[in-house]
């Protein structure tokens, strides 16, 4: 089993889980009601309206580096699972393994196949049929050589006057 990483590893999990919760919003929320009820208490005061500002950018300035590393998670955990389902899937295009790594011009030519694969699927006239780039563009061809192999075996249609 893989360890569950070092204690602040460990730290920012608990805090991340905490704070997406209805308890962690309840408390937020009751701070903030508590804050403005303390208002005429204090006059209103610039150290009363400085305590929330600094308390509430301390909390978001914490809360950016929580939210990246559970995204980031998220992601290389998804990132991961779809090389998985690429890498075992027969027929699958092997570049799109660990795509998220490619340039943004590897990306732009890899969906400039795809786009030419969907063109070619739209020709196809099954439309449950999969295909690989590969295979669809060998399979195009193969039909359209033996449309034009139709055409020159068959006589042409006179037309009757």
């Amino acid at each position: 089993m893989v360890g569950k990483g070092g204690w602040l590893e460990r730290v920012s999990r608990k805090v991340t889980e905490w704070a997406g919760s209805s308890v962690a919003f309840a408390i937020a929320f009751g701070v903030i009601v508590i804050w403005g009820v303390t208002g005429p208490i204090f006059n209103y005061s610039d150290t009363w309206q400085l305590v929330i500002n600094t308390s509430t950018t301390i909390v978001t300035f914490l809360m950016v580096f929580l939210i990246q590393r559970s995204q980031n998670k998220d992601s290389y955990a998804i990132h991961m699972k779809l090389n998985e389902l690429v890498a075992a899937i027969e027929g699958a295009s092997n570049r799109l393994i660990s795509a998220e790594d490619l340039s943004e011009d590897e990306v732009k030519v890899i969906r400039d196949h795809f786009r030419k694969l969907a063109d070619l699927a739209k020709q196809d006239e099954d439309v449950t049929c999969s295909h690989s780039i590969e295979e669809a563009e060998a399979d195009h061809q193969r039909k359209r050589t033996a449309r034009a192999r139709e055409k020159l075996t068959k006589p042409p249609k006179s037309k009757a006057n």
